[in-house]
Formats: C-alpha cells, structure tokens, sequence
C-alpha cells in the first residue's frame, strides 16, 4: 500500500507551549490534527478553569488565517486542587480531562502532586464528573532506577488509585513499558493509554549511539527493545484501548544540548506521518484510522472529525532545524528523511 485517506486524527497528548513559542508551531499541529488534549505545563501551571479558558483563547487566537483546530484543555492536578474546582472545569464544556504529574517527574512538575492521598477531594469529583485523570505514570522516588520508574508506578499508585475510585477514568499517557501494555490491557475499559511515535520507532540505545543524543531524551525515557515491541503491538492490534498521542514537546536548541538539558521530543512536524512509517512496516495500515482518529474521541466521548487526510508513501527530508521565534529547536528525525508524507 503506498497511499491511504483517513479520517483526520486528533492529538490526545500534545504540548504548545505559550505565546510566540507556540504561533511558531501551531501551523504544524493544526496542518495535521483536528483537536488536542492541551498540555497544562506552563509556568505558572493552567490550574484553574479561569486559567484554561484564557490559555484557550490564547491559542485560538493565535491560529493562521484559514486554520480550523480546537484545543481541548487540561487542568493542572496540584495538592490543593479542589472538587468545585474540578465540577467548574466540567460546567466550561471546554476542559476535558486532569492532568497528573508526580512532583519532579518531568518539565515544568515542580507545582505537581506529593502524594494522591491529598487529592481525595477532586479525584471524589472527577469520578463523578467522569473527567478523565490523565497520568504521567512514573513514580520519583530517589532509590527507583529511571528505567523502573513506570513500572512501578503501576503497582504503588496505579492499582490502589483504581481501587480505590472505581469509577475514575485513566488515560496512561505515554506508556514505554512491557508491563504497562499488559495493565492497560487487563484494565476494565475505564482505563486506556496513549503512545508516541517516538517511543514507537526508538528504544533506549538511541541516546547513547555515537554520543548523548539529547535530542532523543524525553520522560519518560526511551526503554529497552523489547518494550518498544510490546508498545508496536499494542499499537497495531485494534485494541480500543491504545490511540495516538504524540507527547510533542518543543524546546529550543539551546535547552536540549546544555549540561542539564530539557526532557522532550518535537514530533510534530511529521505527527502522523511517522506513525504511518511504522504501521506500514508491519502491515497494518488498515489499523491506522482506528489508532489516529477513532478510539480517542471514542474514549473521550466525542464524535469523529468528518473530513479526511491522505498520506502517500513518499520520502522526504526533515530540516536540520526550525525556527522557534528567536531561537530554533531540532525535530524529530533532523538531518534524516520521513518515509511518508502528508498530501
């Protein structure tokens, strides 16, 4: 098969940053995505509702003439968050999920959650909104291995979480692991998962080959060869539970290649166009539509976007960098090519 129309994906992992930084790469997002669940990282944090209606229209009004895109907005879980906060995110109709970050685990998570236990009050409410919880799934504890971080995470917060709010809706963002592809699976369908396509097409020796590659770091991080066949397969199976989310984050170059450099992968410039490469590779093209455009807004409780994309089978170079208002940022594949394109 060397071309396929489909109906046009939403993003349901995706960060856009603030300002100029983001006019520079909405043209990408909105090129290839009908809506995102927007990332609330910001500094300072989108953790109020008030907060998440200005970032939208900040958003809105900074999309190029003609650009059709909807930005579905997050809140940012913090310890204080309270459940007539999270019942005033679910009245906008325009927040649609909550987002958790351990304290530490990632960019911009030093306003994150200690410990869930103080979050009873807006977990309580997000299970009876049916707002969805959003995990960046790693715990942060100083004596796990970074490698370990993910699994267990499944067996200290995970699993009790679930228990203990049966009605609470999970997305495992970005999954990297063996053992979280058979969590989600053996999950009841309250629970479902997001993959990037960097974790799809890399695994961990990616950031040493030749020298720090820190333009493959992300968190969570690339994990061994054989997590990166599990998340392939679970990607392809047509299993409900896994869609697209590209975990996209942009930084400038000067922030990746520095003695502490940022935890990210800008992807988005070929944001279906690389999860086209690997689907292809197995055969599975026909599986595409269901993981890009079908599932998510099936979990989520939206309709399908109406109209179409078509991808072609055809090589093309990815620059060596892009500008990012006055800096630039290094994409994804930089140098290299992309073995399908977006018509």
């Amino acid at each position: 098969m060397t071309r396929i129309t489909i109906t046009r994906p939403d993003d349901w992992h995706l960060h856009l940053r603030d300002g100029n930084h983001m006019r520079a790469i909405l043209p990408d997002v909105g090129r290839r995505f009908a809506r995102a669940i927007v990332m609330p990282n910001l500094k300072p944090p989108v953790t109020t509702t008030q907060n998440a209606l200005a970032y939208r229209e900040r958003i809105l009004s900074a999309l190029p003439d003609g650009m059709q895109f909807e930005p579905l907005m997050t809140l940012y879980l913090t310890d204080s968050t309270t459940g007539d906060e999270i019942r005033r995110a679910k009245a906008s109709g325009v927040v649609r999920a909550v987002k958790y970050y351990p304290a530490g685990a990632t960019t911009n998570s030093e306003s994150g959650v200690s410990e869930l236990s103080k979050c009873e009050d807006a977990l309580n409410a997000m299970s009876e909104c049916e707002l969805p919880l959003l995990v960046h799934g790693e715990v942060t504890f100083p004596n796990v291995d970074i490698f370990d971080r993910e699994r267990i995470f499944i067996d200290r917060v995970l699993i009790p979480v679930l228990k203990k709010y049966p009605k609470l809706r999970v997305v495992f963002e970005h999954i990297t692991t063996r053992e979280a592809v058979r969590f989600v699976m053996a999950s009841p369908p309250r629970v479902a998962a997001t993959i990037t396509a960097h974790h799809l097409l890399l695994n961990r020796n990616a950031m040493f080959s030749g020298g720090i590659r820190p333009h493959h770091f992300c968190m969570p991080v690339l994990k061994r060869e054989e997590d990166r066949q599990a998340l392939i397969h679970a990607a392809i199976s047509g299993n409900p539970k896994f869609f697209l989310g590209t975990d996209s984050a942009p930084h400038a170059r000067d922030t990746k290649e520095a003695s502490c450099g940022c935890a990210g992968v800008y992807t988005v410039h070929a944001g279906i166009e690389l999860y086209a490469e690997i689907f292809g590779a197995y055969n599975a093209l026909e599986k595409l539509e269901g993981f890009a455009s079908v599932y998510g807004p099936a979990f989520y409780g939206l309709p399908r976007n109406t109209d179409k994309i078509t991808l072609i089978k055809e090589t093309w170079d990815v620059p060596k960098e892009v500008p990012y208002h006055k800096d630039t940022l290094v994409p994804f594949r930089a140098g290299g090519t992309v073995a399908w394109r977006l018509m």
